[in-house]
């Protein structure tokens, strides 16, 4: 009788009792019954209170305290728990963390205080080898699979080629599909002839056709690029990326949403495109979130959200994607789905060209010629960069480094190098032309030389570059050169300065229609042009739109109109729209206009 009562409380009892107590959702008293057997020394149930912890299944959960008890079944030679500690020390633990330790059960049970204990993680591929081995020579096949992933995919210390090929076979014949994959990889990389590809994507094929997701993303892969034997073929490609991307395979999720955009391999379906890209993007992979980015920057109708695209182009930005950080700097530098702030703006661009975007350097340099403040540490980098660049042979670095020069963005002014490093660039960077022309025209860092810096920057007007447009125009208005003036010409180049956004322009065009130079007077242009400045915040254009409303030249007048824009002058510092309020009638004296 005794030895009944003795069957009924054995561990064996015990442990099944805590498993059905689990299956009927009743994890806190399973949790309890566990503890205590494993506090008196069972491995099994020292694994299941680990796995308990790494669960948060009756207890909070702790990764430290799942990770020690699991150690504690692991010592003891259960190989489930070797392959689980070797997991854990591949994933990552707490650099500190001992796993001999007391292990605390009562501690885990409504402890608050852990939360927070992810910091400070990381992998230990050394203890992820030791307890892969002793899984794997004890025959466990996940364990075998594992130290093969270890061996091939570890820390340059660790890796060894053929300890991978070993353990992965010996996994394989146990059946891994894990295994499959990663010895069908490396014999794929390795094969010389058409038998050892062919072999190889068997392996590779079982592994998809098991349901491995890596493995049917692989596929896809391999028939996209035409790799491993096979014939590029968009069709099946996209059949692999579907499965693995239905596999919750983020990677698989970002192609096969791109391939639906695109219509490669598929019927286009930008709606289904922006599904699979957003789990794509949830899931962590940032290429999808700056290609939903651009979805919803460039879209059209309901996919064009530029509040949205700025949102997932952040997402991508602050993991890492450069391309997304600089788009980013440009909504923010033009206020485009996101509140305009050129710090902001600087910051992604600097961020950008820290990961080796060229152009983000050059757009990081304008802000900051433009006045957009920045950390001393930030220019400095910037200058290091672009001599780099420039000391490389690039001429966008070359020339982006003189303008620092020039400036005295980074490091003190150096006109002398400034006009050095122009004329390196000045052959295939057309603001390079610009510079180096007009820094002999002013002397600056070079003899001067008026005839020799014009033809420079000419050469950059007639390809376009606004600012080279309008220097040309003045000097052609003003006769600098040989007292040559050339007004006609100088009247299309302001033109051309204009077309390309450059509002000075604007304001140059106003003031050549308004009279007073070889071109036929037009007041109406010449108040259109004048406006159009205004309207673009230039205060002399704002100054001379006041006086033309209100004197009615080249239109209506209207004395309120000319106070509105004489005012927005005015608080611009310039001094002759405040003469010109003070001259006015204030508004309650002022006579009506008809």
């Amino acid at each position: 009788m005794a030895g009944r009562f003795e069957f009924f409380n054995s561990v064996p009892r015990k442990l099944n009792r805590a498993q059905r107590l689990q299956e009927r959702g009743k994890a806190t008293q399973a949790f309890s019954l566990l503890a205590r057997l494993a506090g008196s020394g069972v491995p099994e149930a020292a694994y299941k209170v680990g796995q308990c912890y790494l669960a948060g299944q009756g207890t909070p959960p702790s990764l430290e305290e799942g990770a020690r008890w699991t150690y504690r079944a692991a010592a003891a030679g259960l190989v489930e728990a070797c392959f689980t500690l070797a997991t854990l020390c591949a994933m990552g633990l707490p650099s500190d963390f001992d796993p001999t330790t007391p292990a605390a059960v009562e501690r885990g049970l409504y402890d608050p205080a852990q939360e927070g204990e992810e910091e400070g993680y990381a992998p230990n591929f050394t203890q992820a080898r030791f307890w892969a081995e002793r899984g794997a020579e004890a025959g466990h096949v996940e364990s075998q699979a594992l130290l093969g992933h270890i061996f091939n995919h570890g820390p340059e210390d660790v890796r060894d080629n053929e300890a991978a090929r070993h353990w992965y076979g010996q996994a394989v014949r146990g059946g891994s599909l894990q295994a499959a994959l990663g010895l069908g990889l490396i014999l794929l990389d390795e094969a010389v002839d058409d038998a050892q590809r062919a072999y190889a994507m068997a392996l590779v094929q079982r592994a998809a056709d098991g349901g491995v997701g890596i493995a049917n993303a692989a596929m896809g892969w391999l028939y996209e690029h035409g790799v491993g034997g096979q014939k590029r073929d968009a069709e099946k490609a996209a059949a692999y990326y579907k499965q693995a991307a239905e596999l919750e395979i983020p990677s698989a999720q970002a192609r096969y949403g791109l391939m639906l955009l695109k219509g490669v391999g598929v019927t286009p379906n930008p709606v289904q495109a922006e599904t699979w890209l957003r789990r794509a993007a949830y899931g962590g992979d940032p290429e999808a979130a700056a290609l939903l980015g651009d979805l919803y920057i460039r879209g059209e109708d309901f996919l064009h959200r530029p509040m949205e695209a700025a949102r997932w182009y952040e997402l991508a930005a602050e993991q890492n994607h450069t391309s997304a950080a600089r788009v980013l700097a440009v909504l923010y530098l033009t206020g485009t789905g996101v509140v305009r702030d050129e710090a902001k703006a600087a910051h992604w661009f600097n961020f950008a060209a820290m990961r080796g975007d060229k152009h983000a350097d050059a757009d990081f340099g304008n802000l900051v010629l433009a006045g957009v403040v920045r950390p001393d540490e930030e220019r400095a980098d910037l200058h290091k960069r672009l001599r780099q660049q420039a000391e490389g042979g690039d001429l966008l670095g070359a020339f982006n480094l003189g303008v620092c020069l020039a400036q005295g963005i980074g490091a003190t002014a150096d006109e002398r190098h400034a006009f050095h490093w122009f004329g390196l660039a000045r052959e295939g960077v057309v603001n390079a032309q610009y510079w180096y022309g007009r820094m002999l025209f002013e002397g600056r860092g070079v003899t001067k030389n008026q005839r020799y810096g014009l033809m420079w920057m000419e050469k950059a007007a007639r390809q376009g570059m606004p600012e080279a447009c309008a220097s040309v125009a003045q000097i052609f208005v003003t006769g600098q050169v040989n007292g040559i003036k050339d007004h006609a010409r100088a009247l299309e180049l302001y033109h051309q300065a204009a077309e390309g956004g450059l509002v000075e322009a604007y304001f140059s065009l106003g003031a050549m229609y308004g009279g007073g130079h070889n071109v036929p007077a037009d007041l109406p242009r010449a108040r259109h042009y004048f406006e159009e400045a205004a309207q673009r915040g230039h205060g002399l254009g704002q100054m001379m739109l006041g006086r033309y409303w209100l004197k009615g030249l080249g239109g209506e007048q209207d004395v309120e109109q000319a106070r509105y824009w004489l005012t927005q002058a005015a608080q611009q510092g310039v001094e002759r729209a405040k003469a010109l309020l003070e001259e006015m009638p204030s508004s309650s004296s002022a006579p009506a206009v008809s």
